[in-house]
């Protein structure tokens, strides 16, 4: 065993992984933001309210062969893979361009290339929160693989002497795909663009080459516009809203802080400070355009934490740093600072399982805890089902909710009953099911861990609800949620006020 090479030690760690995920991928149910990504499969469109369509189109063709979770969970799982095998092979990239161009600035000589990108593919296995992306597909879970994609043309473009058609019809066809999977792909089009800037001897503005690329991206990424040109731009100015957030504040941005050093553990901040103490004297423009593929957006987000933010946002980020936190802790094993990563691996790891057995238990539910968020994965397939045929026996017009987090599932699990949310807030559902008709019934479902009051009297109400049946929610003897029934008629909007 202690004969294998570094990368076949690699290649061991990310299948083991690979395995894990597959295994909790048919243990629980989809989450809120796995439900609505499987509802664009369902409903194909250019694009979509609060994403490009990329998300939805990938899942297509296996959400209109099955709705097993752990089936359609297959392809997160296929991008993590690809994602930890593009970290390994941009570490190696990196390691080259060090060793080429270093002229004696570093303090101790690289270990080999294989060895950093072993130490790369480990820093992010033991982060705990891109196991979460590799279970269910969210937009940053596509957009990983494609910035690291780009970092490695980025690469290639300061190796080489000249960048070929095919080169840039490569970089053009990644810029549109990262674009057609999140808008936040922007900040990593301008850390390409910072690395063209490092190399002035380098011509790129004035080559046909680039803007071919830049033609190339623009088509791919078509769809979007032309979808927002035809719904008054909506998808544009509900991202601008959303990523201004709520009233700023700095206590916001320290829990920000805190919390991606929680979520991606600090054996990729020790790797990366080593990293830039130690071989960030050559090349120095060089090295700082390429690793603005973490700084560019991880500054951006947290000057937006300020007004609210979410921590997987940053996960391209955080995998695009990796090669060179990888080729930093390399450094530290080889001069005998081992203890220190070896203790820092084996508790992120430990915490990771921790991670795991604690959603497949489903969390704690108790009085003394005020909510349980594992609670959420469990029990939305069974409400589904029930809502359905209570929907069915009374004939009612749909399924009613009041809040979309919980139209999401209600959508899936009850497919094809319509879903009304019932709010003043513009979102996907109204433009998948439309505005609940005037005078119509539905059946409404409550859920104990997100409470609201009931939707009768004054405006944008109903008439009545009685009461049908309850659900409650058993794991492993602990309740972890009810759902509660209720049948609701006479819809009333506020130009009906009584």
């Amino acid at each position: 065993m202690r004969n294998r090479s570094p990368s076949s030690w690699a290649a061991i760690a990310i299948c083991i992984a690979a395995v894990v995920h597959f295994a909790l991928g048919f243990a629980i149910e989809f989450s809120v933001d796995e439900a609505h990504y499987a509802l664009y499969a369902q409903h194909l469109a250019w694009s979509y309210f609060d994403h490009p369509p990329l998300v939805g189109w990938i899942q297509w063709p296996l959400v209109s062969l099955t709705s097993s979770e752990g089936i359609i969970r297959l392809i997160p799982e296929f991008l993590w893979v690809i994602s930890a095998y593009l970290v390994y092979q941009v570490t190696l990239e990196i390691h080259h361009v060090i060793q080429n161009r270093n002229t004696g600035y570093l303090t101790t000589a690289l270990p080999s290339a294989n060895a950093c990108g072993l130490m790369a593919v480990l820093s992010i296995i033991a982060a705990p929160l891109p196991h979460v992306l590799a279970i269910g597909l969210l937009p940053d879970t596509l957009l990983t693989p494609l910035s690291l994609g780009l970092l490695m043309m980025a690469l290639r473009w300061i190796r080489k002497d000249s960048f070929t058609t095919a080169d840039w019809m490569l970089i053009g066809l990644l810029l549109g795909l990262a674009g057609m999977s999140k808008y936040t792909a922007a900040f990593t089009a301008f850390a390409l663009l910072s690395v063209f800037l490092a190399t002035p001897k380098k011509p790129w503005i004035n080559k046909f080459g680039f803007w071919f690329a830049a033609g190339i991206a623009l088509i791919v990424i078509s769809p979007v516009l032309y979808w927002n040109w035809l719904n008054d731009w909506i998808s544009f100015k509900y991202q601008i809203a959303h990523g201004g957030g709520s009233t700023w504040a700095w206590r916001r941005v320290g829990a920000f802080i805190g919390l991606q050093i929680a979520c991606f553990g600090p054996l990729l901040l020790m790797g990366s400070f080593i990293f830039i103490r130690d071989c960030l004297r050559s090349q120095r423009a060089v090295l700082l355009a390429l690793l603005s593929f973490f700084f560019i957006p991880f500054s951006i987000f947290a000057a937006l934490s300020g007004g609210g933010s979410l921590p997987h946002w940053t996960t391209p980020a955080w995998f695009c740093l990796a090669p060179f936190a990888g080729i930093g802790l390399a450094k530290a094993w080889a001069t005998q600072q081992r203890l220190a990563i070896r203790l820092l691996l084996i508790t992120q790891l430990m915490l990771c399982l921790l991670g795991f057995a604690f959603v497949l238990a489903g969390g704690i539910s108790s009085a003394a805890i005020k909510s349980n968020p594992i609670a959420d994965l469990y029990g939305w397939k069974l409400a589904g089902q029930k809502a359905a045929q209570l929907a069915q026996a009374t004939k009612a017009e749909g399924i009613a909710v009041q809040n979309w987090t919980l139209g999401s599932r209600a959508a899936w699990y009850a497919s094809p009953l319509p879903v009304f949310v019932l709010d003043q807030r513009k979102d996907q559902f109204d433009l998948w099911f439309g505005q609940l008709p005037l005078g119509a019934s539905a059946l409404l479902i409550g859920w104990s861990g997100m409470a609201f009051s009931p939707p009768v009297g004054g405006n944008w109400a109903f008439e009545h609800c009685e009461s049908l049946d309850t659900l409650e929610i058993l794991r492993f003897g602990q309740v972890l949620s009810t759902f509660e029934f209720s049948l609701c008629r006479n819809w009333r909007d506020g130009s009906q006020a009584p």
